[in-house]
């Protein structure tokens, strides 16, 4: 007899929050391609690789997908994503850097996104056109433009979405 099965685990990924002097206000948006979230809002990011730190994740997947290359690479949030009836939970662990001056993204994956774009933070999509973990980071009241990470205190860990 072999052993009970175990249920699934979550998944851990890297989102990038990126911003640009040339963009003021601005963060890094792509639209979502696939089964999942498809024709959602994300941030740049994946799956960290063995023995890869965060912001050599956070570096490495905004250089293969949008083929900018970061500064300033440092920690800025961690979210739990949880969707039931999608199958989905993901704790992700978002980064931010700056885009090098005068630098402009190019879409490297038109197979999982639609393009690129800078988009004004204070005039983002509503949450539902946001992928899960974006979603989640707004609502923690997420501010990419200061140091302050003021939007962790009272955050129990858990975002459940429909």
């Amino acid at each position: 007899m072999g052993e009970p099965a175990q249920p699934p685990r979550p998944g851990v990924g890297v989102g990038v929050v990126i911003t640009s002097a040339a963009h003021p206000g601005c963060v890094l948006l792509g639209k979502r391609k696939g089964l999942m979230g498809a024709g959602t809002y994300e941030l740049p990011g994946g799956h960290m690789e063995f023995g890869e730190s965060l912001a050599e994740c956070a570096a490495r997947e905004t250089l293969e997908e949008a083929a900018l290359r970061l500064r300033n690479v440092r920690f800025a949030s961690v979210v739990n994503s949880f969707c039931a009836a999608a199958g989905y939970h993901y704790i992700t662990v978002l980064m931010k850097g700056e885009a090098e001056p005068a630098a402009e993204p190019r879409n490297l994956e038109p197979e999982k996104n639609e393009g690129w774009e800078w988009v004004k933070w204070d005039e983002f999509p509503p949450a539902d056109q946001l992928f899960w973990a974006l979603r989640c980071l707004r609502e923690q009241g997420y501010n990419p433009f200061t140091e302050e990470l003021d939007h962790l205190k009272g955050y129990t860990g858990s975002h459940q979405l429909r």
